[in-house]
């Protein structure tokens, strides 16, 4: 027998339950376990009027940016229209049905003030990560480090040539953010080099084609993970050049060391952070062992012998060439001493004039030049401290590793949808990139601590 359409007909009451309607195994209720918002209210109450009106909950609305970012949702306007149609999102949120969801223009009134002015997403991270140390997913052994492209919100055709600067009439949120970042390392001071092009929607963004395909505005998001579970430890937000990223890499391990105590032995990077200042940072000033491939630029293409040809001798500080002989930093005793370190922190070891003219590799050393000479960093004990450490097993295994920070960055794009920014200026590149790093932490807590396992690590 042909059914009937059945005619809806509102009733009375309704005897309905959001948390039967939420399956055990929905990521949410996952999240939700380690979701602990109780000190949100404290943190922010200075930023509040104690008169007017009631505010928007802000429990609420980061719960609701918490399921944003765990779910790849990118506008804020579709956030809203999901949490109003979607039951489990109203069940994470603890909104019943009938409650109002907040109006998307919200979130851009307290980004733009209270968030920002009380630090709360940085807050909201570090909870996280002290969750993660709690429940027994940090090593604290070995830290990893890198950064990843991530476009801004700019059009790659609308930027002025860098050399002309920002016109005058350009007077934006992201201008203005600009301005105030100019003598920032991360940002305007990271290099004198003024940038080939400039955007005038978002002038701290830089101009980049360091993907090799077409150059566009971007920032850096910077990771600094642990290596036992791959938990994000800290996140910065810099522009797009590797002299932020070193600064940014300094950033996250003296503030992961001051925040959460936590001392690595090891920090694995590639080679962009092998510069000799770098390694002479960490090893020297943070007595960490750099597992890093050295910045190398004295290899040579003519087929004359390259510095690593030379043998350096520490005890007579000396370097022995190819044919035995020896280049001293000075060859005789100077009644004033000099340094002798240049404005690039090397130091000039030179060969005797009468060794090299009578020597039969001068060929095939410096056919060029009268003498032979190598230059060798102040910071080169860290260097050779790096190489060694290069050549133990060890160390293959922490190129391995390293591909475990590659690995959240592809989560941040493809299953998060970060690949471009939403909002603009270094503080919306900030806020975005603490709510990714929050999301990815959540989600590896919900992934490793099954459910009905122990609230907490023993």
């Amino acid at each position: 027998m042909m059914g009937e359409r059945t005619v809806m007909q509102e009733a009375l009451f309704y005897g309905f339950s959001l948390e039967r309607h939420v399956p055990d195994d929905h990521l949410l209720r996952h999240i939700d376990r380690f979701v602990d918002l109780s000190s949100i209210r404290e943190h922010l109450r200075p930023f509040y009027s104690e008169t007017g009106r009631p505010s928007v909950d802000p429990e609420l609305m980061i719960r609701m940016l918490i399921i944003g970012y765990t779910h790849g949702i990118r506008s804020e306007r579709r956030l809203c229209e999901e949490v109003h149609l979607n039951l489990a999102y109203r069940w994470f949120c603890r909104l019943d049905l009938a409650a109002a969801v907040p109006d998307h223009s919200t979130f851009s009134k307290n980004r733009h003030g209270r968030f920002r002015d009380s630090d709360l997403l940085r807050r909201l991270f570090e909870a996280t990560v002290e969750r993660c140390m709690a429940e027994g997913l940090v090593g604290g052994e070995g830290f990893a480090v890198d950064a990843s492209l991530i476009k801004a919100d700019a059009n790659r055709q609308r930027g002025v040539p860098g050399s002309e600067g920002l016109p005058a009439d350009a007077t934006s949120h992201a201008v203005q953010e600009y301005l105030a970042v100019l003598d920032d390392a991360a940002f305007g001071a990271a290099t004198p080099v003024a940038p080939k092009f400039i955007s005038i929607a978002d002038p701290a963004s830089r101009w980049t084609a360091a993907e090799g395909g077409f150059a566009y505005f971007a920032y850096s998001t910077n990771y600094l993970i642990d290596l036992k579970h791959a938990v994000i430890m800290d996140v910065e937000a810099t522009t797009s050049i590797r002299q932020a990223e070193v600064t940014a890499q300094r950033r996250m391990i003296e503030r992961t060391q001051d925040r959460f105590g936590v001392w690595p032995q090891k920090l694995v990077a590639d080679t962009g952070y092998g510069s000799a200042e770098n390694l002479a940072w960490l090893v020297h000033e943070r007595g960490i062992e750099p597992h890093i491939p050295v910045f190398e630029k004295s290899s040579r293409s003519d087929g004359t012998f390259s510095r690593s040809d030379f043998t350096y001798d520490h005890k007579r500080n000396v370097y022995i060439c190819p044919a035995g002989k020896q280049l001293m930093h000075y060859r005789r005793a100077f009644s004033t001493p000099r340094v002798g370190v240049d404005e690039h922190g090397l130091m000039r070891y030179r060969a005797s004039l009468a060794d090299c003219r009578a020597c039969a590799l001068k060929a095939h050393c410096c056919p060029t030049q009268p003498q032979r000479n190598v230059q060798r960093s102040i910071h080169e004990g860290a260097r050779d401290m790096a190489r060694d450490i290069a050549k133990t097993d060890a160390y293959l295994v922490s190129r391995c590793e390293r591909k475990k920070v590659e690995m959240l960055f592809a989560h941040l794009k493809r299953i998060l949808k970060l690949d471009r920014l939403r909002l603009r200026g270094p503080n919306g590149a900030k806020d975005e990139f603490h709510l990714a790093a929050t999301a990815q932490n959540l989600r590896k807590l919900a992934k490793l601590i099954p459910s009905g396992a122990p609230a907490m690590a023993g």
